[in-house]
């Protein structure tokens, strides 16, 4: 089951309650790898069958998870997530029909039947006078609602929702990004499922990516966004992403600095994003070492534009903001090494942030994601050779839940 604990009071026993989005018996997400590893191609192909009867998949989710996955392990990763993203009730029913299907892989996994009453809370939750409430996202999101430690989404904000999305595959005088395609759709499959419009361009020059920027941040959108993704995915070196023009040894070279980002999207140029999270990703490498290598920050930098005096303004005429606030951005290497990527499933770090998110973007604020992100590559090698993401320069004050599904994208 899945537990959250709410800073909120119940009314009738005067206790903190509970929230638990129930699962039958054992937490799903914790026989994923399981199931994974063992459902085989004719149980996959009878559960989309059974579970398009029930209503839980379209036939377009059908299709994606059977055309746009290359091997059985990949149908069946894809067909777990999108069955547990949509809830208790949907993940009831793939219990019910794996029973039905594969009583013997049932079983093994632990699960109880779809119909099973719900688990009794625990001894803990019972000593403290807790009440137990079953929760929906939507019962989740009320919980958070007053926290003043959570950022604020409302359903009109949801609604808003902007994603930019840029991804360079083919150079002129460098090598192509094989896989970045796959890449490009994963990011964008699931932002969609976030609830996020997605604004996407593909192979620009670096002067065209800070063009798309500066497009971005006057987006019609962003006054009544709760958030923004900014994700760019590119060949790159330590402190810039290149663009496809690049040339080894020019004078004048195509490359973006990421450090624009944060200028372009801050309260001067964007004031429409002020106190809402900017979550950016950037999917390049930022040298050409193996391993890991941490550098030492660099000096800093005066600001010598002179400094209006208070007394020039009338109070409500000027309102001072943070020049850098509500960031958070997750690189996909440390500095001056270099990120991965499989020319048939697309770099580690999309495969790897599409697999969080999926599996605990419902009950996971943003930072825990990331870490979750992060943590994922421990122990993962290629012979000699390491990555590790980076969380840079987060300015995060409070926690960002993504509450996936909380509006239906019909309606």
């Amino acid at each position: 089951m899945y537990i959250v604990k709410s800073s909120g009071q119940d009314k009738e026993q005067g206790g903190t309650f509970v929230c638990i989005f129930t699962i039958p018996d054992k937490e799903l997400s914790e026989v994923r790898h399981l199931f994974v590893d063992k459902v085989s191609k004719e149980i996959i192909n009878q559960l989309l069958d059974c579970l398009l009867e029930d209503g839980v998949l379209n036939h377009g989710e059908k299709d994606s998870i059977l055309q746009e996955n290359v091997n059985r392990a990949d149908k069946a990763r894809n067909l777990f997530d999108t069955v547990l993203r949509k809830g208790k009730e949907a993940s009831r029913k793939m219990v019910g029909r794996l029973e039905q299907k594969d009583s013997t892989l049932h079983k093994e996994l632990g699960l109880s039947s779809a119909q099973s009453a719900q688990p009794a809370a625990s001894p803990q939750m019972a000593q403290s006078g807790s009440a137990t409430l079953e929760c929906t996202i939507e019962e989740f999101w009320k919980t958070k609602q007053n926290d003043s430690n959570v950022y604020p989404v409302a359903k009109v904000s949801y609604k808003n929702r902007v994603a930019l999305l840029i991804t360079n595959i083919k150079f002129s005088h460098e090598t192509q990004r094989y896989g970045a395609e796959k890449d490009e759709e994963n990011m964008e499959r699931l932002f969609q499922s976030l609830g996020y419009e997605v604004v996407k361009y593909r192979n620009l020059t670096g002067k065209a990516i800070e063009e798309a920027l500066f497009k971005f941040a006057e987006h019609s959108k962003l006054k009544e966004a709760d958030s923004v993704f900014v994700v760019i995915m590119s060949h790159g070196k330590l402190g810039a992403v290149l663009g496809v023009d690049w040339k080894q040894g020019d004078k004048d070279p195509d490359e973006f600095p990421i450090n624009n980002i944060f200028t372009i999207l801050g309260p001067k140029k964007c004031p429409g994003l002020i106190n809402k999270p900017k979550i950016i990703v950037i999917q390049a490498c930022r040298g050409d070492k193996t391993g890991s290598v941490f550098l030492s920050d660099g000096p800093n930098q005066v600001d010598d534009a002179p400094r209006p005096r208070d007394e020039d303004f009338e109070e409500d005429n000027v309102q001072w903001v943070h020049k850098e606030k509500d960031f958070i951005s997750l690189l996909s290497c440390t500095p001056d090494t270099v990120s991965y990527r499989q020319p048939n499933h697309g770099s580690l770090l999309i495969q790897y942030i599409n697999e969080i998110f999926k599996a605990d973007a419902h009950r996971e604020h943003i930072q825990e994601l990331f870490r979750k992100v992060m943590q994922r590559f421990e122990g993962v090698t290629f012979g000699s050779r390491l990555q590790m993401p980076t969380i840079d320069r987060s300015t995060l004050t409070k926690h960002f839940y993504l509450f996936p599904g909380l509006v239906d994208p019909n309606l």
